[in-house]
């Protein structure tokens, strides 16, 4: 875990990320893997709302549908969750501001790893940005080091966006997006090495491909599977878990958080 302090700043809620949170994925999609809707109790330190599923083979959404579907969970949202901190998962300007501006979200998640169109909108709205590592090209040019890969590939758009005025950026890993399955595990290995930006670190891995291919079983039975992952991911410094199940990772991050308070006693 990453001792530094870590702070994000949502809709004028200062978010210590210091010690780890939790993301509760909220899927508007009828082809997401996760289809049981919207809980009556929403318990995620932020909810992520999605209205196009970004898992392998998902079917492709126009615009107008995506809007229909997150405008509607929005409205569901706030009725149940009043006060809760929101994050949109779009890659689509034209959403993100419009639930930005219009329904009060705070915090802009795109898997896509970013454009400068995003980019001016990101800064000019002045919200927190999840910038995601998600390059075809570490496939297509068979890149060996796909850490060294991806430290070019955030200090190249941090520096982007740093440039356009924005402060609050946390990075995403993006395992599952344009790498192979040796890439992910090779990236999670020294996940670590990502904190030298200093800046909040999400991960979100919940019944991915490189658990349940590993595994061979499918997404519904990789729960435990999650587990493992997200436990691994904490020690590796992630600030930030998005996940389908908050109650196992709130655990992780209880028990991970508990060893390594014992170890800094010890030493002291």
């Amino acid at each position: 875990m990453n001792s530094t302090i870590l702070t994000i700043n949502a809709g004028g809620r200062l978010i210590d990320v210091s010690k780890p949170i939790v993301m509760e994925i909220v899927n508007a999609s009828p082809d997401s893997f996760y289809t049981h809707g919207i809980k009556e109790e929403l318990t995620g330190d932020i909810i992520d709302l999605g209205g196009c599923s970004t898992r392998p083979n998902a079917e492709f959404v126009s615009e107008e549908e995506e809007f229909e579907r997150v405008k509607s969970a929005l409205e569901i949202i706030h009725k149940k969750n009043p006060n809760a901190i929101l994050s949109i998962d779009t890659f689509r300007t034209n959403i993100a501001e419009y639930c930005i501006k219009e329904h009060g979200v705070h915090i802009i998640n795109d898997i896509t790893g970013g454009n400068q169109e995003m980019f001016k909108l990101v800064a000019s709205l002045n919200v927190p940005y999840i910038l995601t590592f998600n390059d075809k090209n570490c496939i297509e040019n068979k890149e060996t080091d796909i850490v060294e890969a991806a430290l070019r590939f955030f200090a190249e758009r941090v520096q982007s966006l740093r440039d356009l005025g924005q402060n609050d950026i946390i990075l995403d890993p993006g395992f599952g997006f344009g790498k192979t399955l040796e890439q992910n595990y090779q990236l999670l290995n020294r996940m670590d090495e990502l904190q030298v930006f200093n800046l909040p670190i999400l991960v979100g891995i919940s019944h991915k491909s490189m658990i349940y291919k590993t595994l061979g079983c499918t997404p519904n039975e990789a729960f435990n599977g999650t587990t493992v992952i997200n436990t691994i991911s904490l020690l590796k410094g992630a600030n930030i878990l998005r996940v389908h199940d908050v109650k196992s990772a709130r655990e992780c991050i209880a028990l991970t958080s508990k060893m390594i308070e014992s170890a800094s006693e010890i030493e002291s």
